[in-house]
């Protein structure tokens, strides 16, 4: 089944945002590479595609996982939540309508 997860990020964080990135888009490309990711990436703080040092205000990852837990888990241990990037996730089951 597919989770929605939804990392929001904490106060004046981007750059460690910046130094987290690349740890979590390996997590994520391995994801990716086991066919389980459905869509993944951030929401800029501002209406832009590039919001510059207005940064981010979280994240959006759907994937497939066994369970809401392993999905849980698979969520904490995200090097966003390592760095202090987000302030709270949150994890709910998704089902894919379209396309």
């Amino acid at each position: 089944m597919f989770y929605v997860i939804e990392g929001y990020d904490g106060t004046d964080v981007l750059a460690a945002r910046l130094a987290a990135r690349s740890a979590h888009l390996a997590r994520l490309e391995a994801l990716r590479d086991a066919g389980r990711l459905l869509l993944a990436g951030p929401c800029p703080a501002i209406d832009s595609e590039d919001p510059g040092p207005a940064g981010f205000s979280g994240s959006v990852v759907i994937a497939a996982f066994g369970s809401l837990e392993e999905a849980q888990d698979w969520a904490a241990a995200d090097p966003y939540v390592d760095a202090g990037v987000y302030a709270r996730v949150q994890v709910r089951p998704f089902r894919k309508v379209l396309p």
